[in-house]
């Protein structure tokens, strides 16, 4: 079922039924090995990575992805 998330501050149609499927596909141009170094918020609270594929997606959520960069 495609829901009509906010994802990073634009407005998207999504498959992904919690925030680790979301996090799979919005990462899976950059070929990376796994979550470390992100962090996922939804609508406004921080959810643990652990939490990722029991927390599901509903329509109008708001979804912001997050890598940790270094430097300075």
């Amino acid at each position: 079922m495609e829901l009509k998330l906010t994802i990073n501050g634009e407005v998207r149609d999504s498959e992904a039924a919690n925030l680790a499927v979301l996090w799979q596909v919005e990462t899976e141009d950059l070929d990376l090995p796994g979550p470390q170094g992100f962090a996922i918020a939804l609508n406004g609270c921080v959810v643990r990575q652990p939490q990722w594929a029991a927390t599901p997606l509903h329509e109008g959520d708001q979804v912001e992805i997050i890598r940790a960069m270094q430097g300075g």
